[in-house]
């Protein structure tokens, strides 16, 4: 058994968390499928009245809340939240319907100043944020596994290593906008929330055992304090197969096609993949058709599609080919920063050499401390140092550089040292 297992078991037994205690975690055994949340699968809260209920019981709770958001993804338009599960120390557990109670923030303020754990919080809190759910302090636990160096750190494989149960799979990518649930995919949403706190009590003391518990408090709070993201400008540049699209008059096909799709999609609440693929927006891109049978003939304009679409799609496409020239979409804007690596070599062979140094130090410096590299410092941060070096080569330059692209304390102490060496020695 492993020193969290150990601790996980220890949790259970002297907190009353987990699963009965009657269950003991076997020790490197088969893990023991959990089938039942402890209290059976709660009712969906659908109602003001019933909602109410809720906020006073977990208002009254103590301890952390585990918190989590299933959404309709590849179904519906757009990543608003489908359902919400919640559970609490004093409180059980909660499954609340965000279409029936579309405003959550109530109990988000009832919240406030609890520890909110969530697992890949980044993946959540947007949707949260939209009904009124915004957490003040959070623990994630899919990051906090790979700060402990865990392999594999999608929640089941989290829970079945560091606490020994197996969690059912298999309703993840169901559409969770589905009315009524199924009883299956409540009893799968309740069990995603029943063992998050004794997960976060058990990584907790891993971290600490390892060192880490403030790297891990640290990146907890600068996800609690992001601001939401920005819109994107020009969304229609992210269609997949982008890259084939070389000529201006193309890209106005592609965007007329991409902003024509999303407009239905968002009529009739699906997702845009559902109405058109990026794939045949790209075929259409590069065809030009001359008319609708010339397009009907293209990948994925096939005999399924009727006339009355075939038609607005190539109504899109004739807009783009009618456009003035001055009314082309450019090329896409050269991103912010440096160039992309590939390209180093040649527009600055020193900047080349100084990443190649660097990049080795920090996979070295990654595997002694036994967590992944990205999450030691980002890419990103690591190319624009080496790109645009500090003119002194010194540790407080270099820590400074860091700071101002945006890298943690914890972050910059630990590269510093030998992000200095690497581009000293390529000086």
């Amino acid at each position: 058994m492993t020193d969290a297992q150990e601790t996980a078991a220890d949790l259970r037994t002297t907190t009353g968390g987990g699963p009965p205690d009657d269950v003991v975690v076997p020790p490197g055994g088969v893990p023991i499928p959990l089938l039942e949340p402890r209290e059976g699968i709660p009712p969906v809260v659908a109602d003001a009245d019933a909602l109410a209920e809720v906020v006073a019981a977990f208002a009254a709770g103590t301890g952390p809340v585990a918190v989590d958001a299933e959404r309709a993804s590849g179904y519906r338009y757009g990543q608003r939240a489908y359902l919400v599960q919640l559970r609490r120390e004093g409180a059980g557990s909660a499954l609340i319907d965000p279409v029936g109670c579309p405003d959550l923030s109530a109990l988000g303020e009832a919240l406030s100043g609890t520890e909110w754990i969530l697992h890949a919080a980044t993946q959540d809190l947007p949707c949260l944020r939209e009904i009124g759910m915004v957490p003040t302090s959070l623990f994630d636990t899919e990051l906090a596994g790979r700060l402990a160096g865990f392999p594999r750190v999608g929640l089941g494989a989290m829970v079945e290593s560091v606490l020994g149960y197996a969690l059912e799979k298999g309703h993840s990518a169901v559409d969770w906008s589905t009315r009524p649930l199924p009883e299956p995919w409540l009893r799968y949403a309740a069990l995603d929330v029943e063992l998050l706190v004794d997960l976060r009590d058990a990584l907790e003391k891993e971290l600490d055992r390892q060192g880490k518990l403030e790297w891990a408090r640290q990146e907890f709070d600068a996800i609690a304090a992001a601001p939401p993201a920005p819109p994107r400008k020009d969304p229609w540049r992210r269609t997949s197969g982008m890259h084939k699209v070389r000529r201006r008059r193309q890209m106005a096909v592609v965007r007329e096609l991409w902003e024509s799709r999303d407009r239905i999609a968002q009529r009739r609440d699906v997702s845009p993949g559902k109405v058109l693929g990026d794939a045949a927006i790209v075929e259409a891109a590069l065809a030009l058709p001359a008319n609708v049978h010339t397009l009907s003939a293209l990948p994925g304009y096939g005999q399924r599609m009727g006339r009355r679409q075939l038609d607005q799609w190539m109504a899109a496409v004739d807009r783009a080919k009618a456009l003035p020239e001055n009314e082309l979409p450019q090329p896409g804007a050269t991103p912010a920063g440096p160039p992309p690596p590939r390209s180093w070599a040649d527009k600055d062979p020193a900047a080349a050499a100084r990443l190649a140094a660097a990049r080795t130090a920090v996979s070295a410096l990654a595997e002694q401390l036994n967590l992944p590299q990205e999450n030691l410092i980002t890419p990103d941060t690591v190319r624009r140092l080496c790109w645009e070096p500090p003119q002194r080569l010194e540790a407080d330059a270099v820590a400074q550089a860091l700071a101002l692209h945006g890298a943690r304390p914890w972050q910059i102490e630990q590269v510093t040292p030998v992000l200095v060496t690497a581009l000293a020695a390529t000086a």
